[in-house]
């Protein structure tokens, strides 16, 4: 194992952070970028993180390691260093109020103007040139803040990855994923090995989130330019939702780490026959089909169905009660499928999103994820 220290740009006099990143392996194979707690705040992953570090020092030391993996433990120092009142505000930014988990380089559009002519009639090639010129043009971003600096030293540890992992978690939830439908078929042996009950599918949910810019933009070169030029799906990315913020356990880090060696063991990347696949416990759906459940107005907040329910159209998901009024407001589900995720909070706000339920008819459209 090796480490590396990426420093970011100092925010003021006195101060500066850094990531660190542990590599493993050579240049066999696969490259695989795991990364954890991009929204600081979201814990299970970095547990996780921890656990796969001491697994992959005994893979590595056993000789059994056919390529690379970078492992980020603690991917928003940033985040990590905003405390208010004695609790962490992981998600934003205190200075600019942007979402951690957005605005990442689009790179497909940072190399469009001069890729076209360097493209030939060899997917490996192509591959290869692409990666370059990703390279190329990210290394010639000069981020002007530390916020920009992070998310800059991030891309460049990852951006020729065939794998990207990125680990985060929900207010309340169940296990769940999310990557591009494009590569679904690959990544459905990882949802059955973490058991993951909503798999949601999405090839461009808006605002250029981490997990989709590996992914994306190979699927972007490909509707471009695949009728003149063979562009392999060269980066498979998924963003693991390790459950609820407060499942920080080492029972479930130590199952989820499982679950991903396992799945580097159906790739090749590990040595050793991997673990019999479970059985996918319900089918993936688009995140467009996915239901936001909102308050129509505010009170106390109070659930009927739990991340893991399956709920059917018209099926209550919970009440919102207003004791000055004595008013009980009804919130139910409009589509069928499994209540994935809900808020922590027991007091909702009108126009609060309380719960996500997983419905396999797309009918949304525009900035898909939360904010």
């Amino acid at each position: 194992m090796q480490t590396q220290t990426h420093p970011l740009v100092s925010p003021t006099l006195g101060t500066t952070r850094s990531i660190v990143s542990f590599h493993f392996g050579d240049e066999r194979g696969e490259k695989i970028y795991i990364q954890a707690s991009l929204h600081a705040d979201e814990l299970p992953g970095m547990l996780v993180a921890w656990h796969l570090r001491r697994r992959l020092v005994e893979i590595e030391a056993a000789g059994q390691l056919r390529g690379r993996v970078v492992l980020v433990p603690a991917a928003n120092p940033v985040g990590l260093s905003q405390q208010w009142l004695g609790r962490m505000v992981g998600r934003f930014d205190a200075n600019t109020a942007q979402n951690f988990n957005r605005n990442f380089y689009d790179l497909s559009a940072l190399i469009m103007p001069g890729i076209e002519a360097k493209l030939s009639d060899d997917p490996d090639q192509n591959r290869s040139v692409i990666r370059a010129a990703m390279r190329s043009a990210l290394d010639e971003q000069t981020p002007g803040t530390e916020l920009e600096s992070q998310r800059l030293a991030l891309q460049r540890l990852s951006y020729d990855a065939d794998v990207v992992f990125d680990l985060h978690c929900d207010w309340e939830a169940v296990m769940h994923v999310y990557t591009n439908p494009d590569r679904w078929e690959e990544v459905e042996p990882l949802a059955r090995y973490l058991q993951a009950h909503a798999s949601l599918l999405a090839l461009n949910s808006v605002g250029n989130p981490f997990d989709e810019i590996h992914s994306f933009c190979w699927s972007d070169l490909r509707a471009r330019f695949d009728e003149r030029y063979p562009i392999p799906h060269s980066a498979i990315s998924v963003t693991v939702e390790c459950r609820g913020q407060t499942d920080v356990t080492h029972d479930y880090a130590r199952q989820d780490a499982e679950a991903i060696i396992a799945y580097l063991q159906h790739r090749g990347v590990i040595d050793g026959p991997a673990p019999p696949l479970p059985d996918l416990l319900y089918p993936a759906t688009p995140l467009a089909g996915s239901e936001p459940i909102t308050a129509r107005s505010s009170g106390v907040l109070v659930y009927h169905a739990a991340p893991g329910d399956w709920v059917n159209a018209g099926d209550t998901v919970a009440e919102v009660i207003d004791p000055l009024t004595d008013t009980v407001q009804v919130l139910t589900a409009s589509v069928a499928g499994v209540l994935y995720a809900r808020h922590v909070a027991r007091f909702a706000t009108t126009g609060m999103v309380v719960a996500h339920v997983a419905g396999a008819t797309p009918f949304r459209d525009g900035a898909l994820l939360s904010a």
